[in-house]
């Protein structure tokens, strides 16, 4: 399991003991006290918001992973929240619009790279609507926000392999 998130925890989270072994790909067990860690895929969320002259607002990423390449508004979910209600907070969060309608497209496995360990993901895709004539600002990690012609929509600026297989996955049925 090279640079595999269980490769971190030498010690049960439960008890303390050093004898949390691999169970299988994504579980570690405790054979002191029993206690059985499951590392599951995190939830995020990115969205796909079109304006009425039918361009896509994407943004530039502003922090690490790929920092300056393209990516769609979004992020992770948060605990007690669906996913609906975390594309709704990113977005305000990324670009202060207020979203008035969400619809579930899809969703791809990833492997998203933060500090040195790489964290499987469940990314949701969302199509939302704005508010039109809303002002888009970009803030949070988000270093700057911009609405582009479907035409001008190019899959390789994107740096997340799952936005670039997401984005060419909405080309193909927008365009």
């Amino acid at each position: 399991m090279k640079n595999h998130p269980l490769d971190l925890f030498h010690y049960c989270p439960k008890c303390g003991s050093e004898l949390f072994e691999i169970n299988n790909f994504k579980s570690k067990h405790c054979s002191n006290c029993g206690f059985t860690y499951y590392q599951n895929p995190s939830s995020s969320t990115a969205a796909f918001i079109l304006n009425s002259k039918g361009e896509l607002l994407v943004a530039r990423r502003g922090k690490e992973p790929a920092i300056g390449t393209l990516d769609l508004p979004g992020g992770f979910v948060d605990n007690g929240e669906s996913g609906e209600q975390a594309i709704i907070r990113e977005i305000k969060e990324e670009t202060g619009l207020d979203i008035k309608e969400v619809k579930y497209l899809f969703s791809i496995p990833n492997i998203y790279r933060y500090s040195g360990m790489d964290i499987h993901t469940l990314d949701m895709f969302y199509f939302c609507q704005a508010e039109e004539g809303a002002v888009v600002k970009a803030n949070d990690d988000v270093a700057e926000c911009m609405w582009l012609p479907l035409r001008e929509v190019y899959v390789e600026r994107f740096g997340l392999r799952s936005i670039r297989e997401a984005v060419h996955r909405f080309l193909q049925q927008n365009c």
